[in-house]
């Protein structure tokens, strides 16, 4: 008997999770082709904000690899549109010229950005946020433009917004509500997230309604109602979505808002489907991912003829995806005369609930800060549960360690792929999973916003009690199943030198690794070996592979090492000699008492250096950079140490080292800490007789203050202690994790009993000193190498 035949008009995440349903109930039954508009495999959208964000990138986001096709026998049309439905013939028609015969057709053909209808949208500079096409559009203005103006203080405006500021942007939000995200926030959230993000850099225009964007051709600012104008170089437009129904209605389906639908995704003819954001189920037309994922479910077992009640509708949720911010929203949150609340402010810690309630029911809840109970109180609003029930297992969870023991098996832990605590745990019993990227492989659960990976962990935790530490079984990404530990165990054992033989003697899923995998492969190894190993500058990010800071408009800024932020007067003839040379943008003081030269071109880079005859600050590196200084007891007033002398020796001795994550150290000589010690990796405060060590401090986006580690009364022991902490955090730390979160997470004590063992502390500094030993000047060392010089600063083609 032939199989069936199933098209799919659309290839992303609702109908791509519809096609995924469909195999899981009926693997070999049908033959399925899909068309997208993108040219590339199924991606998850709700990520794009990380991949503007700089968080990860485009490949890392692909939900279906191009193999995942071919191994489940669908066949794709990527880059091609279907453009006619012949319903009578049950024949689609593409752009390309390709006709296609179908048993049942589904249409997801998703939705389309709104585009406000101001004079002046069509301008070149103008844009959406919907798509990798967009976002490589705000990508590349980044790098040579300033100012940009996101309209749409919502969900998608925020995010995009953080991805602008990210890329180097300043950026004004300019919204027409008097608060943000007011369809799902109260005021008061509103007010705290906007405080937040002003704190990020963001600057907020609200209660503005843009009436014109400015500019001949290209934008060159905005104005308002109220006469006022802004200049921008870039406009991303955020306010919303529509559904795209134009093939629905020229095939004569019928249309409201979106292509109408039944409980089973049928449309009003009877073998043709809707899913997702185009289709209307109830007179709602829903863009989240939760939503379209159980459309997905109730198709599926349409079309598979198994017995179900069809999809019933869905409560909503939202999650943020700023980076430093977490909010939760669901169900109703608008205040009514019959309507009691609850509401928890923490001006301290910067929190805020709410929790709405009807007739003694949990109707909506809002979380900012801490929005740990949002997968619960979304449960609970869906099964209508009373709030003395609620009530009641607060006070249980707050006597009992853990939160997911508390929970039912059927509440959710995966809002956005409905994936409940028992069927993770059924999964964690059953296939033998250890970690979080296999349970997301086997039951989806955090595989859309991720902001269930910590749930994930608790209840593997709980589940596996003893045998699972989640330092030891987070995996380092997807292409392999092996811990970070786990894997430089193996490079140990085994004797591994190079990345591609770690990947290949230890089973990675990918050929070439990920963008997450491969430097981070090139650090452990160069830790474990600092002596033979030979650095593979391909798996370094751009920065430290040129040895300068690329900026947003493609030229490079140099930094030339200064120790503890002294200079002198030839170095700075130097400086100002080859800023004249080579014509640099800006010469800029920097934060860590460096001058910095920007806007050069990246064939003047080695010409630079050597013209300069300096040696690397290391701006740009995954390595001790800079130690600040205040000028100490030589020349101030409150001065009682040599802060630099102490900065320099500092300096001196650790310069070049590779770290996991960039290493920030500053050396004060009075408690006023001019140096700022208290926000470093490393601070150092000298009093009289006695230097104070600080660790894990961090100044920018995630602000942390750093905690006392030890008190020496020695310059050398002032070394002994640094040195010692910097090689502990070299081997225990994960590869791009901040001696902030590193503190964090093992905790100042554990540290500190390390430390303090006289034979850990020398074995530690043992280990330094042979790494040291192997640190080679980076700007010298390109100088001098004619291959390196012909292949990566004048062949080479520089990308991310």
């Amino acid at each position: 008997m032939p199989k069936q035949k199933i098209v799919l008009i659309g290839n992303g995440m609702a109908g791509m999770r519809a096609i995924e349903e469909i195999k899981k109930l009926r693997p070999d039954d049908f033959d399925i082709t899909v068309f997208g508009t993108e040219p590339y495999p199924n991606y998850n959208r709700i990520q794009l904000s990380k991949v503007l964000q700089g968080d990860t990138e485009v490949k890392d986001i692909t939900l279906n690899e191009w193999s995942w096709y071919e191994e489940n026998d669908i066949l794709l049309y990527p880059g091609e549109t279907v453009v006619k439905v012949d319903k009578k013939s049950q024949v689609v028609f593409t752009d390309k010229g390709r006709e296609a015969n179908y048993d049942y057709l589904i249409l997801a053909t998703g939705s389309n950005p709104f585009m406000l209808p101001l004079p002046g949208v069509d301008k070149e500079g103008v844009t959406a946020f919907r798509d990798i096409k967009d976002c490589e559009k705000m990508i590349e203005y980044s790098k040579k433009y300033k100012k940009a103006a996101v309209i749409g203080g919502g969900l998608l405006g925020l995010e995009a917004a953080r991805g602008l500021l990210n890329l180097g942007m300043e950026v004004d939000v300019i919204h027409i509500a008097d608060y943000l995200m007011e369809r799902q926030l109260d005021r008061e959230a509103g007010h705290m997230l906007q405080t937040e993000l002003e704190k990020q850099g963001m600057n907020f225009l609200l209660e503005k309604q843009t009436v014109e964007i400015i500019g001949r051709n290209r934008v060159t600012g905005l104005r308002f109602s109220n006469g006022d104008r802004i200049k921008a170089d870039l406009v991303v437009m955020a306010v919303g979505i529509k559904p795209n129904v134009s093939l629905a209605l020229e095939t004569d389906l019928e249309v409201n808002r979106g292509i109408v639908v039944n409980d089973f995704m049928e449309t009003d003819t009877p073998n043709i489907f809707a899913v997702g954001e185009c289709a209307e189920h109830n007179q709602m037309v829903y863009g989240l991912v939760a939503p379209l994922y159980e459309q997905g479910k109730a198709l599926a077992k349409r079309i598979c003829k198994l017995e179900d009640k069809g999809y019933k509708g869905s409560i909503l949720s939202t999650q943020l995806k700023v980076s430093g911010v977490d909010v939760f929203s669901s169900g109703n949150i608008k205040e009514y005369d019959s309507m009691k609340t609850i509401k928890l402010k923490d001006d301290w810690r910067g929190t805020y609930k709410k929790i709405t309630i009807e007739n003694d029911h949990i109707t909506g809840a809002v979380l900012f800060g801490d929005t740990r109970e949002g997968n619960k109180l979304l449960s609970f609003i869906k099964k209508g549960v009373q709030i003395e029930e609620y009530l009641a297992l607060g006070e249980q969870t707050e006597s009992n360690e853990s939160l997911v023991a508390e929970m039912p098996d059927d509440e959710l832990i995966c809002g956005c792929n409905g994936v409940t605590k028992g069927t993770i745990v059924q999964a964690i019993q059953t296939q033998g999973l250890s970690s979080v990227e296999q349970v997301k492989g086997c039951t989806n659960a955090s595989r859309s916003c991720g902001t269930c990976k910590s749930l994930v962990s608790e209840l593997l935790e709980y589940t596996l009690g003893d045998e699972y530490s989640e330092t030891q079984q987070e995996t380092i990404c997807g292409c392999t199943t092996l811990s970070k530990d786990e894997v430089i165990a193996e490079i140990k054992e085994k004797g591994l030198t190079h990345t591609r033989e770690v990947m290949n003697v230890l089973g990675w899923s990918t050929e070439e690794g990920c963008s997450k995998c491969r430097p981070a492969l090139n650090y452990y190894l160069g830790m474990i070996n600092p002596i033979d190993y030979k650095d593979e500058r391909e798996s370094r990010f751009v920065n430290e592979r040129l040895h300068a800071n690329i900026q947003n408009n493609g030229t490079y800024s140099v930094v030339p090492r200064m120790y503890g932020g002294v200079t002198n007067s030839e170095d700075l003839r130097k400086i100002a000699d080859v800023a004249d040379k080579y014509e640099v943008g800006m010469i800029k003081l920097t934060g860590g008492q460096r001058i910095d030269l920007l806007g050069v071109q990246k064939e003047d880079l080695p010409k630079i250096w050597a013209d300069l005859g300096m040696a690397s600050g290391h701006a740009y590196a995954k390595s001790v950079r800079t130690v600040k200084t205040c000028v100490g007891a030589d020349f101030c007033r409150f001065g009682t140490q040599d802060s630099v002398g102490m900065g320099i020796q500092i300096e001196r001795k650790f310069e070049g080292l590779n770290t996991p994550h960039k290493v920030k150290m500053g050396v004060s000589a009075c408690p006023r800490n001019c140096a700022e010690g208290g926000v470093k990796d490393v601070g150092v405060v000298g009093l009289d007789g006695v230097w104070e060590i600080y660790v894990g401090g961090n100044g920018g986006v995630e602000l942390r203050k750093a905690e006392l580690l030890v008190k020496v009364k020695t310059q050398e022991e002032v070394l002994e202690y640094i040195g010692a902490f910097l090689q502990d955090y070299r081997e225990n730390a994960k590869y791009l994790e901040r001696t902030s979160a590193y503190v964090e997470r093992v905790g100042i004590n554990h540290i500190q009993e390390v430390l303090e063992d006289k034979q850990k502390r020398d074995a530690l500094n043992q280990s330094m000193e042979i790494a040291l030993s192997a640190v080679q000047e980076p700007w010298s060392e390109a100088i001098r190498n004619g291959t390196l010089l012909r292949d990566l600063y004048e062949k080479v083609k520089v990308s991310e």
